[in-house]
């Protein structure tokens, strides 16, 4: 199973609009890191690009689409209290289409906007917290309104 017994690839989303990021509360069925923030994603699954992946991911647990804007950073996902390593790369989006809705309760508990400051205050995934910062170094002066 990938993440637990091999190295497994996720795909993250950082979906920003209107100066604000994308995050969902992980729920109770979540795969790991249950009851945190983050910026969802997906594992990648053979045969599919990471595009593919984590847009399948999005509307499958959101409803929505989104569309690459650049690709933001690779890191590790090591959680050696509940088993799991993964290798998580990050991307850059904005939403097409319509508003994101949880389509998964049992995995997803919350969603929301939030600008860096409202999402650095938030218990987040640690790979959400690297992603956090590593936006705030892209974007000192706040994230932009449009992308």
């Amino acid at each position: 199973k990938k993440g637990f017994d091999y190295v497994g690839i996720g795909i993250g989303s950082e979906i920003i609009r209107t100066g604000k990021v994308f995050l969902d509360l992980r729920g109770e069925k979540a795969k790991n890191e249950r009851g945190k923030w983050e910026t969802p994603g997906g594992g990648l699954e053979q045969w599919e690009t990471k595009a593919e992946t984590i847009t399948r991911e999005i509307k499958e647990e959101f409803g929505s689409d989104i569309e690459v804007v650049d690709q933001l950073i690779a890191k590790d996902h090591i959680i050696k209290d509940e088993g799991q390593h993964w290798v998580a790369i990050c991307f850059i989006f904005r939403l097409v289409g319509k508003e994101p809705e949880i389509l998964e309760p049992e995995k997803c508990a919350e969603i929301g906007w939030f600008t860096l400051d409202e999402a650095e205050k938030l218990s987040l995934t640690s790979p959400t917290q690297i992603d956090i910062q590593k936006l705030r170094k892209l974007y000192p002066q706040g994230l932009p309104q449009k992308i």
